[in-house]
């Protein structure tokens, strides 16, 4: 089984991390000006990251840290989080997604009840960025260069000693907790949230701004600021770049006929397709088919 893996991620991600035995998983991330964007997303799982190459700006729980090479960051269960390569540099990172329930967050003890299931409902909050002037850096650096170790070696009982690592750096992180964010910040992350999760149900129909405004109580003009100043983009070019990529899922699956898929992710208009998707993956509906169906 291939255990490096590209992190390209969706809104609301619905990806098996791991085995369900072992749902840990290792992703290697890459950005540069042609792809300088993960967009934003989350999942049930954390994650610990370490910036390998560059300078980015990560956006979690809707505010933005700048992210230099060395910095560690750790983004805990369903919090919206994305990466932006603003300076077009070329970005390498490094990351580790894992369940919590593999650490033991589903169980009954005192560690479950006490510290992991208060992280998962974010009932308070723990640094999302490491970064080397953080007292717990060089302790938790170290775990993380033993974790990435053992993960690539692979030696007897080597799942054993990740669980290990991943409980002493859920313990680091604990001893320098934050109060949680204010009500207003959680409001606008529940918004997002239900913008994004309706999105991704129904982004092959024809959705209207004042459709999606409704969902956050907000006019279309608010909601269309909000929404930019949250995604980095506007609505229109979300909607337009999910569709892009749900149109690469149906080929990859072996639907040749462009029409059809044009069709099935919302785009009626075939030309303004066509278009699109040459902007974004720099080759026509047709070379990419050629390209991935020989």
């Amino acid at each position: 089984m291939n255990n490096y893996h590209s992190l390209v991620l969706d809104q609301k991600e619905s990806t098996k991390h791991g085995e369900h035995s072992f749902p840990v998983q290792k992703y290697i991330t890459t950005l540069s000006a042609d792809c300088p964007v993960v967009t934003t997303h989350w999942h049930e799982e954390a994650e610990l990251t370490m910036l390998i190459e560059g300078d980015c700006t990560y956006q979690i729980d809707l505010k933005e840290y700048h992210i230099q090479a060395g910095d560690l960051v750790f983004i805990p269960p369903l919090i919206l989080h994305s990466i932006y390569n603003k300076l077009n540099n070329e970005i390498l990172s490094e990351t580790f997604v894992f369940h919590l329930n593999f650490l033991g967050a589903n169980t009954t003890d005192i560690c479950s009840t006490q510290y992991l299931t208060p992280i998962m409902n974010l009932e308070f909050s723990i640094p999302f960025i490491i970064s080397p002037e953080h007292k717990a850096y060089c302790s938790l650096k170290d775990i993380y260069y033993q974790i990435s170790n053992l993960y690539a070696e692979k030696s007897y009982g080597y799942e054993l000693a990740i669980k290990g690592l991943l409980l002493q750096a859920i313990f680091l992180l604990l001893q320098t907790r934050e109060k949680t964010n204010s009500p207003n910040v959680s409001n606008k992350s529940d918004n997002l949230r239900s913008v994004l999760d309706y999105i991704e149900l129904n982004y092959a129909k024809n959705l209207t701004i004042s459709e999606l405004a409704d969902i956050c109580n907000f006019s279309d003009y608010h909601f269309m600021r909000f929404f930019k100043k949250h995604m980095n983009m506007t609505c229109i070019e979300y909607i337009n770049n999910l569709r892009l990529e749900k149109s690469i899922e149906l080929f990859k699956q072996g639907n040749t006929s462009i029409v059809d898929v044009s069709l099935s992710v919302g785009f009626n208009n075939l030309s303004y397709f066509h278009r699109a998707f040459k902007k974004k993956y720099h080759m026509t509906p047709l070379s990419y088919i050629k390209l991935t169906h020989p």
